[in-house]
């Protein structure tokens, strides 16, 4: 089996790598990135098997190549994407030109592939802001450039579900520990702060509650979709865990950090919330024993090289 990723050098696509290589039926991963993230801790992770690994640095809008590069491929993910934090309403353009357009390049050069499966992670940001639970059948609304490049992405993928296997993860919020952790990604941006500056900033009231998931029960959805004891059919569905309000995640990371010290800026503003039901459809394939936030939270810890002075 060959597998082709978009965004392969990224946040999710760091970890994907690691979990699809314990698969004996992958024969070969090509990473397919610009590396606009400027991020290169995947070259640099031992964990890797060289001759298994390619890597190509290549854009979504570019036909040709896309086009050369899936000859022979079995599996795409794509996971390549400008992400909203924190300029989900600026640039449009951006969002359009990678999360539309570019989605729509790799959908028409697929269609002429001999790809068999195609995943694509979308985001629970379609969903817009709401003060009701969102769930499956909750019609998409989004309220961003970053939520509408996406929706119209699936738009594009929506094309492959009569041709082969497709699946459209719309995940939450991840966070937790990677080599190619992304700090600009709430929770993650609160353990830096607090682990080095004894502080975070909060913006709003804190009250917001977001959908989250932690990066390790993504990527094992992700590898687990190719596994054959896993039977989900193609279609659409939601990657959350937990739903949490920003003050709930500060009181989390004070019971790890006591000496930790909130800043509420703007503090009278109610922030938009996304609330997502937990999809029990994709459960079954979320192999991993759970922990609480506050276990996760730990081992984020002890990833950090050292700890600033204010530690107790």
């Amino acid at each position: 089996m060959k597998v082709l990723i978009t965004g392969g050098a990224g946040y999710v696509g760091n970890e994907l790598i690691f979990e699809l290589l314990k698969n004996p039926e992958v024969e070969k991963i090509v990473v397919y990135d610009n590396l606009s993230r400027k991020n290169y801790n995947l070259f640099l992770d031992t964990r890797y098997e060289p001759h298994k690994m390619h890597f190509v640095n290549g854009e979504l809008l570019d036909s040709r190549k896309l086009r050369k590069e899936l000859k022979d491929i079995d599996v795409v993910y794509h996971l390549a994407a400008i992400v909203s934090t924190p300029y989900a309403t600026e640039n449009a353009h951006l969002f359009e030109q990678v999360n539309h357009w570019g989605t729509a390049e790799l959908v028409n050069a697929v269609e002429e592939s001999n790809v068999k499966k195609f995943i694509y992670l979308s985001t629970t940001s379609v969903y817009g802001a709401s003060d009701e639970m969102i769930n499956k059948d909750t019609i998409p609304d989004p309220k961003t450039f970053y939520g509408s490049s996406k929706l119209r992405g699936e738009q594009h993928v929506e094309r492959l579900k009569d041709k082969m296997d497709t699946w459209i993860i719309r995940c939450g919020n991840v966070y937790g520990y990677s080599p190619s952790v992304r700090f600009d990604a709430v929770i993650n941006r609160f353990m830096f702060e607090v682990n080095f500056m004894g502080r975070i900033q909060i913006n709003g009231n804190g009250q917001q509650t977001r959908a989250f998931i932690h990066v390790d029960k993504v990527v094992k959805v992700l590898r687990n979709l190719l596994e054959s004891q896993h039977q989900l059919p193609s279609g659409t569905y939601n990657l959350v865990d937990k739903n949490l309000s920003v003050f709930g995640i500060a009181n989390i990371i004070k019971e790890i950090y006591p000496h930790l010290e909130m800043i509420f800026v703007s503090q009278h503003l109610v922030m938009r919330e996304i609330k997502v039901e937990r999809d029990k459809r994709i459960d079954p394939l979320i192999t991993i024993d759970p922990i609480s936030v506050k276990e996760e939270l730990m081992k984020f810890k002890s990833k950090f090289s050292f700890s600033s002075h204010f530690d107790s």
